[in-house]
């Protein structure tokens, strides 16, 4: 198992990617700690199932994201339970789509608080105790339209766009010490987010995918667990596309 005895921190791990990457985790043999607004009607089936199968241990906090004063609190707390934290995947993320001379201020910085500001304040704290242990790595979830934007989604562009700057950025600061920062860019993958789109948009973007299908949020987890385990131990960096060639 590429992440037994390893302890990981993952944002937005209630549904859809974020589920299937603590799943996936778990079933390494990883200790979790999964973030997010409430916890899921699933917790301790979920629990007890993972303790069975691959001695993975799943904990949970309930956190408000866009609560910036109270976040790197909480992270502070997590870190003293856990011990540290040998993985950081952050998933969590919102839309509030609309055409930008539609688009209120609310809307926009609503975004870009949970999406980005989130995600730094989380990985500053975690980083610097990767950094004391001179390991660690850090999996930043970003999008395709964070690379290629989308009409519709300048909030949301603009925050995952952020995230690869951030990547980048933090990958440069903690390289000497160990620590692999890098990020994930998601294509059309099958979640409640791309289930509200209306079926025409739905059938574009099928129609620009070379392998002709949906990805599914199983895709993204095993890229996560790639750049979280040994098997990526000299990448730092980067940001990988997961789309089906979609923007080859």
């Amino acid at each position: 198992m590429r992440l037994q005895n390893k302890k990981a921190l993952v944002t937005g791990a209630s549904r859809g990617i974020g589920k299937s990457i603590t799943s996936l985790f778990l079933a390494e043999g990883a200790e979790v700690w999964g973030v997010s607004s409430t916890a899921p009607d699933d917790f301790e089936e979920r629990r007890a199932k993972a303790a069975a199968e691959s001695g993975g241990i799943l904990h949970w906090i309930s956190a408000d994201l866009s609560d910036l004063a109270r976040i790197e609190q909480i992270v502070k707390d997590a870190l003293k339970e856990s011990g540290g934290f040998d993985v950081l995947v952050n998933n969590a993320g919102i839309t509030k789509d609309a055409l930008s001379f539609r688009m209120t201020l609310e809307d926009f910085q609503k975004v870009i608080d949970v999406n980005l500001t989130a995600a730094f304040l989380i990985a500053r704290t975690i980083a610097a105790d990767m950094i004391r242990k001179r390991a660690g790595s850090i999996v930043n979830m970003s999008s395709v339209v964070g690379i290629h934007g989308n009409g519709g989604q300048t909030n949301y562009a603009a925050s995952k766009a952020g995230l690869i700057g951030l990547t980048k950025s933090l990958a440069r600061e903690t390289a000497s010490r160990g620590v692999r920062v890098n990020a994930i860019a998601p294509g059309f993958i099958v979640s409640d987010m791309t289930n509200a789109l209306p079926d025409a948009a739905k059938e574009a973007m099928l129609a620009a995918i070379p392998l002709k299908r949906a990805g599914n949020p199983r895709d993204i987890a095993e890229a996560a667990l790639f750049l979280a385990s040994e098997s990526s131990a000299y990448i730092t960096g980067q940001i990988i596309s997961v789309d089906g060639g979609m923007f080859m």
